[in-house]
């Protein structure tokens, strides 16, 4: 009984391992396709595809235009290789079964307010994925060319107790869902990168049911960015997402500080957050040693909101409104169940998960003023 028991474990791990390795690769072989095209370099372009692969694209017609991939990466061997060409590339999902995989990627051309999608066959040959098939169609909604950058936790309990926690699915979809419909890209970071946890899905609303169902919204989820993957500059504001998750491994994470400042000084970005999402601003300073919120209106889950005499309470690291206040904020907030936003310059806080929708319109109102 042991013997299988040790046998099934070893099989599971091996098999999490092993997607884990081929969505990696997989993901590399996009990448090249990506910079290849955006930085004019053939020769990647030829190290994505199979030397036989076909494009199906549309011709000025909007008839089947078939291009050989030798074809393909002509178009970018008379340019000036290494220039940025404008082009923006970004993976949107994968799906792979044992040596074949289906994935989607956008293109973005902020130039011209344009977006295409990339559906591609990729199948491992010889021991190496390679992209097989390629068809592609211009996205007739808005171009989503300014990016935001969501920060959640990895956390899955309260501290090291056993009681489960997660990151708020209603802030999420939310959020996600008011960025996207204004024109946004918005993409996901972690500490620790991959899956993250999730909580307080409500299955009666409708707006968390089509998020729960979207296959690109939930691979995400499932494939947040580490830290060291993320390029500040590429982002206009970053948005700290709530829930008990928020309050394990996001604030003390000196690699997300280093990238929310980056966005928020150097850029000129914002920073932004919702209920206890707030924790993870309790550390940021600028570059002149002063806590980022000193002075200013914030808000955030009010302290007297919380269950004192709750398990999971016992294992919080802080508490968000005292070490703000202490650190020199002025926290406001409104009574439960309402909707409260603090807008202090480029700096945007929500109470709680009804107020996720109104700080990521806040949030647009400020970029439009700003760019």
């Amino acid at each position: 009984m042991k013997n299988s028991l040790l046998f099934l474990i070893l099989i599971f791990f091996y098999s999490v391992t092993y997607g884990q390795t081929e969505s990696h690769e997989i993901k590399e072989v996009l990448f090249n396709y990506i910079n290849g095209t955006s930085y004019n370099k053939p020769e990647l372009i030829e190290k994505a595809f199979y030397p036989e692969a076909n494009l199906f694209l549309d011709n000025k017609e909007n008839n089947l235009w078939i291009v050989p991939i030798k074809e393909y990466q002509s178009w970018y061997k008379n340019k000036k290789q290494g220039d940025f060409n404008g082009r923006i590339g970004n993976i949107v999902s994968i799906d792979s079964t044992n040596n074949i995989a289906t994935a989607k990627v956008e293109i973005l051309f902020p130039d011209d307010n344009s977006r295409y999608i990339d559906l591609f066959i990729l199948k491992k040959i010889d021991n190496k994925w390679k992209i097989i098939s390629k068809a592609a169609t211009k996205d007739s909604g808005a171009a989503l060319s300014d990016k935001i950058l969501f920060i959640v936790s990895n956390a899955a309990h309260y501290g090291k107790s056993d009681i489960s926690t997660g990151n708020s699915f209603s802030e999420l979809v939310n959020a996600y869902s008011t960025f996207k419909s204004a024109g946004y890209t918005v993409d996901f970071v972690s500490p620790e990168g991959g899956t993250i946890p999730l909580s307080y899905i409500d299955t009666s609303d409708s707006l968390s049911m089509s998020y729960l169902y979207n296959s690109d919204f939930m691979y995400a989820l499932k494939h947040t960015y580490k830290p060291d993957e993320i390029t500040p500059q590429d982002y206009k504001a970053v948005h700290y997402i709530g829930g008990g998750a928020a309050m394990y491994g996001v604030p003390e994470s000196q690699e997300i500080q280093k990238i929310a400042m980056a966005i928020y000084e150097q850029h000129n970005g914002i920073i932004s957050s919702v209920c206890h999402g707030t924790a993870g601003i309790v550390n940021l300073k600028t570059k002149d040693g002063n806590y980022l919120f000193k002075n200013k209106l914030v808000s955030g889950y009010p302290d007297s909101f919380e269950k004192k005499d709750a398990a999971y309470f016992k294992h919080f690291p802080f508490l968000i409104q005292k070490t703000l206040e202490d650190r020199g904020a002025v926290f406001k907030f409104s009574p439960r169940n309402n909707s409260h936003v603090e807008v202090d310059g480029r700096l945007i806080t929500g109470q709680n998960y009804l107020s996720s929708r109104d700080v990521a319109l806040k949030i647009i109102e400020q970029l439009k003023v700003l760019n």
